[in-house]
């Protein structure tokens, strides 16, 4: 059965969580793992600095979205007591969802026709913020997509079991002082089995428990095909 979402999933026509009006010429890759010495120089533990770079990045390659961030290590979520564990093994450090960064109040899209199964405004520093929770179904095969760093309006009137069709607008990105305090961007997570978690999902993980999560969360990009 899992290997059937994945296989569904690839199969599926190319489709955006952002405005159609991007093409895919229109994304560019960005490395924000450990590994990516420009970041050495940089106070990634501010949201104004990591922003700056990653505008400064997008706009020298005459882009408009920055992509990426699927099983990456970071250290981006050192700043934060939240992501902390005095065992290295434990330390949540390795990203779960694919990340979009583009600017603040951008609308975000339901790729897939949906339910709305929770919704919940995570307030720890360096959480999701404001987060939507959609189900979906192909064939018998249900799953959950995660939207992450929304806008306070994006959840204010939202019902659980609300319906949206593919395409249809659901909310827009927050910015810093709403979203856990990160450069406004969307976290976008692919859940297979929700775990009686409710408007909330681990979107980051630990070495120790990446082989789990990485069979439970499966490669956005799946959807997205950036």
């Amino acid at each position: 059965m899992n290997n059937t979402l994945e296989t569904r999933l690839l199969a599926l026509p190319r489709t955006s969580v952002l405005h159609p009006e991007f093409s895919k010429s229109d994304y560019i890759p960005i490395d924000l793992s450990v590994s990516n010495k420009a970041l050495e120089t940089i106070d990634t533990s501010s949201s104004v600095a990591l922003g700056h770079y990653i505008n400064h990045y997008v706009k020298s390659h005459q882009k408009k979205v920055a992509f990426g961030g699927y099983i990456e290590t970071r250290n981006i979520y050192n700043r934060s007591t939240y992501f902390k564990n005095a065992n290295a093994e434990n330390e949540r450090n390795i990203h779960l969802g694919l990340d979009l960064w583009i600017a603040a109040e951008t609308p975000v899209f339901t790729p897939l026709d949906a339910e709305v199964h929770s919704f919940n405004n995570n307030i720890n520093f360096g959480d999701y913020g404001p987060t939507i929770i959609l189900k979906h179904r192909i064939d018998t095969i249900e799953f959950y997509t995660l939207y992450g760093h929304l806008s306070l309006a994006s959840i204010a009137d939202l019902k659980i079991g609300q319906h949206f069709q593919q395409g249809q607008q659901i909310g827009t990105l927050g910015e810093a002082t709403v979203n856990g305090d990160y450069a406004p961007h969307l976290h976008f997570q692919v859940i297979k089995d929700m775990q009686d978690y409710h408007g909330d999902y681990p979107g980051v993980c630990s070495k120790q428990d990446l082989e789990f999560y990485k069979e439970n969360c499966p490669d956005p990009n799946m959807i997205l095909k950036l």
